[in-house]
């Protein structure tokens, strides 16, 4: 089936408007409901949901990094009040994720980037707006 002249399109969790990209809700409403993590391996699953939609996120490398450290070998799970606080941002985060702009041939082109001993981290914009945001 084929439709024309739609005002948006949900594809790959994703909301497709001619404003812009959005994360569709209905894909991201499990994150709220998300439990904490009790294991390095539902901390590796729950990252990597959120990972889908890291372009949405400012900082997503720093904000998970306490997390990420469970998952090294070797380390001993324990579940500090630091990766508490990094995992209920990184819930907010995504719940409530800005719409990111289409880029247009029209226009300049800004790059922020920044890099600290917990993440690296860059935005590009668009005419003051945001096109996406990428971090490791």
């Amino acid at each position: 089936m084929c439709e024309f002249w739609l005002d948006s399109v949900a594809f790959l969790g994703h909301v497709v408007l001619s404003e812009g990209i959005k994360v569709n809700l209905k894909k991201i409403e499990t994150v709220h409901n998300w439990p904490r993590p009790s294991s390095a391996t539902d901390i590796q699953i729950f990252v990597g949901l959120a990972g889908h939609y890291c372009c949405f996120v400012e900082g997503f490398s720093s904000i998970v990094a306490p997390m990420t450290r469970l998952t090294q070998k070797g380390a001993p799970f324990r579940w500090s009040k630091e990766c508490e606080e990094s995992f209920r941002k990184l819930k907010t985060a995504l719940t409530t994720a800005p719409m990111l702009v289409l880029p247009t041939c029209l226009g300049s082109y800004t790059m922020y980037c920044n890099a600290s001993r917990v993440g690296l981290g860059a935005m590009l914009m668009q005419d003051s707006k945001v096109i996406a945001y990428v971090s490791r």
